[in-house]
């Protein structure tokens, strides 16, 4: 039990990583990670979002009708997220300003939808809370290893503090979106070859590929059902 409770701790640092290995989240990967100080505060909003929404769902997950899931787990989600907004606008204005709109599309972020539907939806509180916390710290330490190398090499400073020796060798382009594509791409190699292939690949990137394709496939089925199919239903 104890190394299941781990198991499922961990995968979301490196073999599940969301944002290196599940390909999720991409967005705010790229938009936040200029800065280390703005990935960091994204990362941990994420987190605390994933956990208090993973935790909720699975408590709620045999009340919850199926035919109506997605809706909810979108209003508990945007509930949470609407929660952490008004604590960092509060308490941390400067990051709060600095994440901007990124911080309320904390709601329609798939990583946490995903982990609601896939995971929080199927299992117990307590696992439930773990997969929160490993896919959040997972989300957190891939922003932060990008926004460093971004940030570093590309603007030769750290956390807005400014890095003298490296200020004449600054690689500019790396904080802009294409950079962030570059060191993006090179890091999912990376983990590859650390996980030497063995972490599940995302084979195909259509609707198959997302966690919530069963739901949206039935609602397409039935809109794209033949009149007469419809009727004979009816």
């Amino acid at each position: 039990m104890k190394n299941n409770n781990l198991s499922i701790l961990l995968k979301g640092i490196i073999k599940e990583n969301p944002v290196f290995v599940l390909i999720l989240g991409t967005c705010p990967s790229l938009a936040t990670t200029n800065n280390v100080a703005g990935a960091l505060g994204m990362g941990l909003a994420a987190l605390v979002v994933l956990i208090c929404s993973n935790v909720l769902i699975s408590l709620l997950r045999k009340i919850i009708p199926d035919s109506v899931r997605i809706p909810c787990y979108i209003v508990i989600i945007a509930g949470f997220v609407t929660i952490v907004e008004m604590i960092v606008h509060a308490y941390f204005p400067a990051l709060y300003d600095m994440l901007g709109v990124y911080l309320a599309l904390i709601t329609v972020n798939c990583i946490i939808l995903g982990r609601a539907e896939m995971f929080a939806g199927k299992n117990s509180v307590g696992k439930s809370a773990l997969d929160g916390i490993g896919m959040g710290l997972g989300f957190t330490v891939a922003l932060v290893l990008m926004a460093t190398i971004r940030e570093v090499l590309g603007n030769a400073s750290f956390a807005g503090n400014p890095i003298a020796l490296l200020e004449p060798y600054k690689i500019e382009f790396l904080v802009k979106a294409p950079g962030g594509m570059l060191v993006y791409g090179l890091l999912i190699a990376l983990v590859y070859v650390i996980t030497r292939g063995k972490a599940p690949l995302k084979k195909s990137f259509s609707c198959a590929g997302c966690p919530n394709a069963g739901s949206c496939q039935t609602a397409c089925t039935s809109a794209q059902a033949p009149e007469s199919e419809k009727g004979d239903a009816q």
